[in-house]
């Protein structure tokens, strides 16, 4: 398993994005502490110089698994299931132009809490049919280009749409796209599964990607969760992806960084 943190390319309010500001700074502190690669937390890629990226993550040795898609919700609401046809159709646009990067870093397309929420006066039922629709669109254009999304289950102080990974599977099989699968979160799954173990062999194989963070949304290592057990389960399950820390940057984004990286690394070489 190879070990990655997220990492904003801009300012951002998400606050369990450890590293924001100066980029290839951050990818040097990131490279310094022994991570594979960065997950690039991009609100619009059209701010991104593609060429200049590649050239400092190509300097550091670092690669690029996913790109997370959330801020365009954080910083400008745009979301699947809005009661705006426009707002739907601007955040379908805005994950479709993730594709070039995507396609040229080789990296997954997540789709966390750009999928919103339920808004007054709509139903869950059409918010659902909405995020069906919207993901099918998204998983059709990529298609072609061998690019693959992952839908995170969230809990449900977040978003009502999409807890579980019973509810992640459901809802893969009503969109009917190979190139969709699941990212699974430890923060989340701590909250809403009730043996994060026995939900990630139930996913199996349809995991495609996996974030890390303690109970308290802290590095690894500083809550209660016990990753020997779950990254346990998660090699057993056949994966072979990146193991990618979203957490809290706490008590300072470089310390949590260096502790997450060392309890993992410790956790990985008794799994592996």
């Amino acid at each position: 398993m190879k070990l990655s943190i997220v990492l904003s390319t801009h300012a951002a309010q998400f606050q369990a994005v450890a590293f924001k500001g100066d980029f290839e700074a951050n990818v040097a502190r990131i490279a310094s502490y022994g991570y594979n690669g960065v997950e690039l937390a991009i609100r619009d890629p059209r701010l991104v110089d593609a060429d200049e990226l590649e050239a400092v993550l190509a300097r550091y040795g670092l690669e690029v698994p996913a790109i997370g898609t959330g801020q365009a919700w954080g910083e400008e609401r745009l979301s699947f299931t809005s009661s705006d046809p426009a707002v739907r159709r601007a955040a379908v646009e805005r994950v479709q132009s993730h594709l070039p990067l995507a396609r040229r870093l080789g990296a997954l397309i997540i789709l966390g809490l750009i999928r919103g929420i339920t808004p007054p006066g709509q139903s869950h039922q059409q918010s659902m049919a909405y995020l069906v629709e919207a993901l099918q669109a998204c998983t059709a254009a990529a298609a072609a280009d061998g690019v693959r999304f992952v839908l995170e289950p969230l809990n449900r102080y977040e978003t009502d749409l999409i807890h579980t990974v019973d509810e992640g599977l459901e809802l893969i099989q009503q969109v009917g796209a190979s190139n969709l699968g699941l990212l699974l979160d430890t923060f989340h799954m701590n909250i809403e599964e009730p043996s994060i173990e026995a939900s990630i062999r139930a996913a199996g194989d349809r995991i495609f990607h996996f974030h890390v963070a303690d109970s308290n949304r802290w590095y690894p290592g500083a809550g209660h969760l016990d990753f020997g057990s779950i990254l346990t389960a998660l090699y057993n399950t056949g994966y072979t992806g990146y193991v990618s820390g979203e957490f809290m940057p706490m008590p300072d984004a470089d310390t949590g960084a260096r502790r997450a990286i060392q309890h993992l690394r410790s956790v990985v070489n008794r799994v592996n």
